[in-house]
Formats: structure tokens, C-alpha cells, sequence
């Protein structure tokens, strides 16, 4: 009878999982999940059920069945960004830091480390692309290819970057100046023109430090006079 009374149990269980995952497609589903009797207890393993996430967070073994199932089915973001990777590896065989054509900019306590190499104008940003990376920023992306578009260089070079430190717009224009000193390493002819624009400059303005006895740089607390 127990055996009898676990099985009816099971099979209303994936029944309920069944109709919310018809009565809800637009939530995320996780992993499939058939319950089955095993001594009297339930157990739940692996199939072709969609179950909804927050019904599956109530089974530890469900969420591990879903995650195991994420974790196989990777998304167009993480396969362009392998790609991505695998072509940095096949440019920078030597990384970095065997690079030829090679310059580094900073900005507020952001630094870029930029290496120019033949190609066709591609930007690749921490293994991302210059739009993914950016967020699109127009303003972010446009100082980026600066100093290759005021040479006529925007397809002569492809430019592989890795970044750190700051913002993203610090980022963008550390990488500003990497690129401009790269041109440089590059052909020595480029500075002058470079340096005309004010592109070989470095900006070293940075955040001011906070004082003691005050709330900020420069700000104070409130002054009573009585």
C-alpha cells in the first residue's frame, strides 16, 4: 500500500510540473524531472519535462539537474566569446607580452595594455568585442578608433586589448592612448601628426583624495553658527 500511495504521489507530482510549464512558457525552464518511488521516498532525476525554476528550487536535486543541463547548453554570448579567445591565442602565440607592436595607456586608475596587429580593423576588448564591451557607448567607441581613423588606419590594423582598473569610459580612453602609443612603435612618422591632436598626452587628472574633518575632497559638514 505504501509503495502504491508513493507512486500515485509521483506521478501527480510531474503531472503539476507538466501543466505549469504549458500554463507558464514565458518563465525560464530548468531542468526535466521525472519522480519515481524508491523505498517510499521520491526521488527525481534527469528527462524531457520542462519544470519551472522556482518549482525546481524547491528540490536541491532538481536545481543540480538544471544546472548540470545549463552548464551543456552554452549561450551565443559565451560561444562568441571563446571564438574570440581562440583568435587572440592564434594572433599573441607569445601573449602579450612578446608582442611587437605594443603600447600602454592609463587614465584615473584604469590601464589598457594594446598591441596592434595586420588586419582588417577588428577590436577585440578582454576577449569581447569593442560594441559588446563598450555597451555600444558611440562616445566610448569613437575614442577608441580615434587615433587609427585620424591616420587613415581604420583597416589597416586589428587591435587586441586587454583592460583593468576604472570605469569603462576611463578604459576607453586609456585605450585611447595605447593605441596611439602603439602607432608609434609602429612608424616613428606617426608622432608628429599624433601629437598634434593632443593624442600622445597623457591626462593625469585623477579623483581627489578626501580629507579628515570633512565628508569628501572638498565638502564639509554643515556649519552652525549658534
Amino acid at each position: 500500500m505504501a509503495a502504491m500511495a508513493a507512486a500515485s504521489q509521483a506521478l501527480g507530482l510531474a503531472a503539476s510540473f507538466a501543466s505549469l510549464a504549458v500554463q507558464e512558457p514565458h518563465r525560464k525552464l530548468g531542468s526535466v524531472a521525472s519522480v519515481s518511488s524508491c523505498g517510499g521516498a521520491l526521488r527525481c532525476a534527469a528527462l524531457k519535462v520542462g519544470v519551472p525554476v522556482g518549482l525546481g528550487r524547491r528540490s536541491s536535486v532538481v536545481v543540480r539537474a538544471a544546472m548540470a543541463d545549463a552548464a551543456e547548453l552554452e549561450s551565443p554570448e559565451m560561444e562568441e566569446r571563446r571564438t574570440l579567445e581562440a583568435w587572440v591565442k592564434q594572433q599573441l602565440p607569445g601573449g602579450f607580452a612578446a608582442a611587437r607592436l605594443i603600447g600602454t595607456g592609463r587614465r584615473k586608475t584604469a590601464v589598457a595594455r594594446v598591441v596592434l596587429v595586420e588586419g582588417s580593423g577588428k577590436i577585440v576588448i578582454n576577449n569581447r568585442t569593442a560594441q559588446d564591451y563598450l555597451q555600444g557607448n558611440p562616445l566610448w567607441l569613437q575614442a577608441v578608433k580615434y587615433p587609427l581613423a585620424s591616420l587613415g588606419y581604420e583597416t589597416k590594423y586589428d587591435i587586441i586589448v586587454r583592460a583593468e582598473g576604472g570605469g569603462l569610459s576611463a578604459q576607453a580612453q586609456a585605450i585611447l592612448l595605447g593605441v596611439a602609443r602603439a602607432l608609434i612603435v609602429a612608424n616613428q612618422a606617426n608622432r608628429d601628426p599624433l601629437k598634434k591632436q593632443g593624442l600622445l598626452t597623457r591626462d593625469s587628472r585623477i579623483v581627489e583624495r578626501k580629507k579628515y574633518g570633512l565628508k569628501k575632497a572638498r565638502k564639509a559638514p554643515q556649519y552652525s553658527k549658534r
